[in-house]
């Protein structure tokens, strides 16, 4: 009750609960694309990516979304350009840009005079929230979410069978990249509230347990987007009650409904899988 009470009567801690709860709504959605598609990889590169953006922001006093924005979407322009010139695997070609984004990243904010700390971009504050970050992370996921009902059978089915959208027509290049500019734009948001070195597990985390507990496409994006509201409110609370970093409390709440799902889940849990196969072993030597 008194972490409701607080809510209510100070406003900063009302925009982050608001921010963290949005935040993970929306990464929770994206994050069922990107696992689906095997990108988390390409997730964990852009939240890394944007350092560099982030500090020459603050050194031109520009808006740090922008900059951020563009360091994360030069380097998965980077990746793909790497990938496709080379013989080197995505994955390579991902460890090896966002490496180089992140070092670049540490060194420039070394050398610029920032009132944020290295600590806040790298793990999150989301209690330090500005009323217009808040209305920042509500624009973002209104138009994410509002692209993603409107243009839903057409990710579907690019998603599920790649080569069947290009049967039908669908231009899935086309839809690809247009998945890659959305997880940049919800990664970027995302860095205040969990920051840059937990962003992924807030798109990877509450979309995998949706994932071993659904079977449909539609039912695992709002298992997921329920997952990331509840990560972040949960989250929020143990904050705020214990005075933990916002960012891992509200990244492990979500991993503790992950190892429910990956345990208890009734189709692919881990506990009902091994209990099957002990049947399964009774009946052989039954028989």
């Amino acid at each position: 009750m008194e972490f409701l009470n607080d809510l209510i009567n100070y406003p900063h801690l009302a925009r982050a609960a608001i921010t963290a709860v949005i935040i993970g709504i929306v990464s929770g959605v994206v994050g069922s694309l990107i696992i689906l598609r095997g990108l988390s990889l390409m997730g964990d590169a852009i939240s890394h990516a944007v350092m560099p953006g982030i500090a020459v922001s603050f050194f031109f006093g520009a808006n740090i979304f922008i900059g951020a924005l563009v360091s994360g979407l030069l380097a998965a322009a980077g990746i793909g350009f790497v990938a496709a010139n080379s013989r080197l695997k995505r994955d390579t070609s991902i460890g090896i840009v966002f490496t180089a984004f992140l070092a670049a990243g540490v060194i420039l904010l070394a050398q610029t005079e920032s009132s944020v700390s290295l600590q806040s971009i790298l793990f999150g504050d989301v209690l330090a929230t500005l009323p217009s970050q808040m209305w920042q992370s509500v624009v973002i996921a209104v138009v994410i979410l509002t692209l993603v009902v409107l243009f839903y059978k057409q990710l579907q089915i690019t998603t599920m069978d790649t080569q069947v959208a290009k049967a039908y027509g669908f231009p899935t290049r086309t839809i690809n990249y247009a998945v890659l500019i959305g997880l940049a734009v919800v990664t970027v948001s995302a860095v205040q509230t969990v920051g840059v070195i937990l962003v992924v597990a807030m798109l990877v985390t509450p979309a995998a347990a949706a994932f071993l507990l659904s079977r449909k496409f539609s039912t695992m994006m709002w298992l997921a987007a329920l997952f990331g509201m509840v990560s972040s409110i949960v989250g929020m609370y143990f904050s705020y009650t214990l005075a933990l970093q916002s960012g891992p409390a509200i990244v492990l709440v979500a991993f503790t409904l992950f190892l429910l799902a990956f345990f208890f889940s009734p189709n692919q849990g881990f506990l009902w899988t091994q209990l099957q196969k002990l049947r399964d072993r009774r009946r052989i030597s039954a028989s």
